[in-house]
């Protein structure tokens, strides 16, 4: 018996909504570093969430970068081009002084040892649900980072090419599913290992 296929659906109910979100927007980015890792690509992810909240991956360097090269990508003529250049400038980081950037490496030390000491039983009372949502985001990172520290770069060129069409297939895939169902918006701009531009803009761009 052939199965049919099955049309996705926003989420309606809203904690059901926001769970998914958080679980499919962890896969999405882990998967972009896999592909990375494995296929020596380039790959910039941007992710607004239904409340309008901005994550973000550059997989090589930083997203201002992707953003630079994907600019001189485009800039031959499509045309589209000044539309999604207009898209691009939106996304393109603001200059941080260094002084605030230390002032939040030490915030995000500090709710990770709280965090340790809390978890272990030494913390001093219990921590708010917004400490409690960083750390959680904190975690995820390390453990993604730990994990892409395992995987290497695959030697061999046509297995390597092989693998990079397939899982930029899926990923592209997993960002147009997680846009439908928690009704998010999605901008992925992936390099290949011979320079070629792939892009997906799952809302209008």
């Amino acid at each position: 018996m052939v199965r049919g296929k099955i049309q996705l659906k926003r989420i309606e109910n809203p904690v059901h909504r926001q769970v998914t979100f958080c679980k499919r927007r962890t896969g999405l980015l882990k998967k972009a570093k896999e592909l990375s890792v494995l296929c020596d690509t380039e790959i910039g992810i941007v992710i607004f969430s239904p409340q309008g909240k901005l994550f973000e991956l550059a997989t090589k360097g930083t997203m201002e970068g992707v953003i630079d090269k994907y600019m001189e990508c485009t800039s031959g003529g499509r045309g589209s081009s000044s539309a999604t250049f207009t898209a691009q400038e939106q996304l393109q980081p603001q200059n941080h002084d260094p002084k605030d950037e230390v002032s939040v490496l030490k915030q995000e030390i500090e709710m990770l040892q709280k965090g340790i000491r809390y978890m272990f039983g030494g913390g001093d009372g219990a921590m708010n649900l917004e400490e409690l949502l960083l750390l959680e985001k904190q975690l995820e990172y390390w453990i993604s980072q730990i994990r892409s520290a395992k995987l290497k770069r695959i030697e061999n060129p046509v297995h390597r090419q092989v693998t990079f069409c397939k899982r930029r297939t899926g990923l592209l895939k997993k960002a147009k599913e997680l846009s439908v169902l928690c009704d998010a918006e999605i901008g992925v701009v992936i390099f290949s290992p011979q320079g070629k531009l792939f892009e997906l803009a799952t809302k209008g761009y």
